[in-house]
């Protein structure tokens, strides 16, 4: 046997996806088949009063599945909001978590379907997405999740883990369960319709985030190398035709496979983009994907040297002229397009707390998917790049 440099990779692949507009009719019809027979809806406050929630609530009741919904969920989720979550969870006797939302409400939904029946000596932080750690829960008593996005950004819906923020350190952490994935996941693409503008705009640049890191880490995956770079297509070709025609069903769609191939794709990792949104988000409770989107010009020039020839490729795969820098170019036009903030400084970022934020950046476990090591110094740079 001759000698190689492949390496030996771990991966896993997503969940059952029904995917297409009007979807949501069958909730029930899928709840019934993963066991759940009265489900807590989880979903954020906004979205709680809205039409398509009262939608998929009056479906789980026609179906005789109860009527319950748990909605205190915070746009950066934490251990609180899941304890409470969990205390509803118990009180109504529920055996199942109907995940509606954005990223928020589909992480505390499975933190909650994790947690409600663990041992009280187990804490979510003992979770973290750290080597084996997942194997400290008992997955016999991790209950079957349906999740159901209404944005087009995190993908949460086809991932294994979730993010949750420490309320007393503020430090957003990655819990993991194989187990936290899905069952059954809905992508009805009319449910993204009414989404703010702004929404609209910063859940689509975290799937670009997704995508682009994971097409720029260094790891090998060539599935999620060719999902990131398909998925990057569908951001360019439709995110600024959704954000000013919000109707548009079909680039509806086009975002919500996007985001769903940016999850899939960041198994192969993510990078600078998302260690320097994590910690800004818990520390100022900004939105992910819009922090996301303005660091990721600065985080394309930090990994310049490592990833020109691999951005270059892409480029001409997207029709983008300029190589690297038609690249980068390109990004800065999406997002004047989509009035995203110019710089941390004008999302409320203080320099004095940049020592503090380079110290929870490296500490993020997405940092070491980076295709440039980061350190001390080139990271607190990095920060100041972005002011």
């Amino acid at each position: 046997m001759t000698a190689h440099n492949v390496p030996n990779r771990n991966w896993s692949y997503p969940t059952a996806i029904k995917f297409g507009v009007g979807r949501i009719a069958e909730l029930a019809e899928h709840c019934l088949a993963s066991g759940i027979r009265k489900p807590l809806l989880v979903t954020d406050k906004a979205l709680a009063a809205l039409p398509i929630t009262a939608d998929a609530r009056g479906i789980l009741k026609a179906a005789g599945l109860g009527d319950a919904v748990f909605s205190e969920v915070d746009p950066n989720p934490n251990e609180k909001n899941m304890e409470a979550g969990i205390e509803v969870y118990l009180a109504g006797g529920h055996d199942g978590v109907v995940c509606f939302g954005g990223g928020s409400a589909l992480d505390l939904g499975k933190m909650i379907a994790l947690m409600a029946h663990q041992p009280g000596n187990l804490s979510v932080w003992d979770l973290e997405d750290i080597g084996d750690w997942y194997t400290r829960a008992d997955a016999s008593k991790i209950a079957p999740i349906i999740a159901v996005p209404t944005t087009a950004g995190t993908g949460s819906e086809v991932g294994r883990a979730g993010v949750l923020t420490n309320s007393t350190t503020h430090k957003k952490k990655i819990i993991f369960h194989p187990k936290l994935m899905p069952s059954v996941t809905i992508c009805d693409p009319a449910l993204t319709v009414g989404m703010p503008g702004f929404i609209t705009a910063g859940t689509g640049m975290d799937a670009l985030a997704h995508c682009l890191e994971a097409y720029c880490s260094p790891f090998y995956h060539p599935m999620s190398q060719g999902i990131a770079l398909e998925g990057m297509r569908l951001v360019f070709e439709n995110l600024v035709e959704v954000y000013e025609n919000p109707g548009n069903l079909d680039a509806r769609a086009h975002m919500m496979s996007a985001a769903a191939m940016g999850a899939v794709a960041f198994q192969k990792g993510l990078g600078a983009i998302h260690s320097l949104s994590h910690p800004v988000g818990a520390v100022y409770n900004t939105h992910h994907g819009t922090t996301n989107a303005v660091v990721m010009p600065m985080v394309l020039d930090f990994n310049r040297a490592a990833i020109e020839d691999r951005i270059e490729k892409a480029a001409a795969y997207l029709g983008i002229a300029g190589g690297f820098d038609g690249f980068r170019a390109a990004v800065m036009d999406l997002r004047a397009k989509l009035n995203i903030p110019a710089n941390l400084t004008a999302m409320g970022v203080e320099a004095a707390r940049l020592d503090e934020l380079t110290e929870m950046a490296l500490e993020d476990p997405s940092c070491g998917g980076n295709p440039v090591e980061m350190t001390q110094a080139n990271t607190r740079a990095l920060f100041a790049a972005c002011m």
